[in-house]
């Protein structure tokens, strides 16, 4: 492996001057941190964050808040966290909440903190975590990958409601009135932000509602849900909060012996890969999870910079219009 005496030599600099360029000492002329850059990049120089640590109290890492495992959304967010957050020199240290009591919240935190991590983002998506972060003095800086009302306002977030609509919509469109909702696990933000959606788009149409179902985001439980719904006649499509419960349901219709979408429209969220690929292929709400975790890196970054964040907005909600929701019979 090359040492800071490496890039030192290609660069024509003292080791001592490479270090400062490391450690952006203001006092470098930019000719010379170019050349000790270009150095760096050439040789694939890694520094020792651990000695580098000793010198400037700084791990340069990175710590995730997550109370979500398995779950597509999350799980393809972290994994861009991490690779935004590698190109960018920063480490990545991951902490999953056994339970979402505030003794293990705060506990969590006061882990991440001994960790020395220069900023935490954070992928809880029930609501009483963020009451208890709120409460907390935590000291570095933090952002949110899910926003509701009582959230952090350092949050970067896709607009889960209006993607709702997008899906509801799309089945009034087709001639559907009685639709019924699918929804996510009490107190998740996503949960409510969807079935919130849901509701408004049959209020604009002045349609009727029908209570929402609870479920837990897992195909077994849309599988159970289907065999279940299939023995009432009072809706004619479903819109379900996620991609798996969707599957769920569409298996369990068919085991019911209805057919999917002669007799009954479903419509998904999230696009997860495998959504296009079951049958019949899935009509969902493509988010893109990879672009948010990269933008959570950048305004975290950004903050521990003193710099303005982005004011730039995530992609918004795409309808992915499959096979799975026809027009009403």
């Amino acid at each position: 492996m090359p040492s800071i005496r490496d890039v030192a030599r290609l660069a024509g600099v003292s080791h001592q001057t490479v270090s400062r360029v490391l450690n952006e000492h203001p006092s470098i002329r930019e000719e010379t941190k170019q050349r000790v850059l270009d150095a760096i990049r050439q040789l694939d120089y890694r520094p020792n964050q651990a000695a580098r640590a000793l010198v400037t109290s700084k791990l340069n890492l990175i710590g995730i808040l997550s109370a979500t495992v398995g779950e597509f959304g999350p799980t393809a967010s972290i994994a861009a966290i991490e690779e935004a957050a590698r190109e960018e020199g920063y480490s990545v240290t991951t902490l999953n909440l056994p339970d979402t009591s505030p003794e293990a919240i705060g506990g969590a935190v006061r882990q991440l903190l001994r960790e020395q991590v220069d900023g935490i983002v954070v992928l809880a998506p029930q609501v009483r975590v963020f009451h208890v972060l709120r409460g907390m003095a935590i000291g570095v800086p933090f952002v949110s990958l899910q926003t509701a009302s009582g959230a952090l306002e350092e949050s970067v977030a896709p607009d889960q409601l209006e993607g709702a609509r997008m899906a509801t919509r799309h089945l009034i469109e087709l001639g559907h009135v009685d639709i019924l909702h699918l929804s996510g696990p009490q107190d998740w933000i996503e949960a409510d932000s969807r079935m919130r959606g849901y509701l408004q788009a049959l209020r604009d149409a002045e349609l009727p509602t029908i209570p929402p179902i609870r479920g837990d985001w897992t195909a077994d439980f849309g599988h159970y849900a289907g065999l279940e719904l299939a023995r009432r006649q009072d809706f004619s499509a479903v819109f379900a909060a996620n991609d798996l419960m969707a599957i769920g349901l569409m298996h369990g219709f068919r085991d019911a012996g209805l057919d999917v979408p002669r007799d009954v429209s479903i419509v998904g969220f999230d696009d997860i890969p495998v959504a296009a690929h079951v049958w019949p292929p899935l009509t969902t709400v493509h988010i893109d999870f990879a672009d948010l975790g990269r933008r959570a890196i950048a305004r975290l970054l950004a903050s521990l910079r003193g710099e303005a964040p982005s004011a730039e907005e995530p992609p918004a909600p795409a309808l992915v219009v499959r096979d799975s929701a026809a027009p009403r019979r």
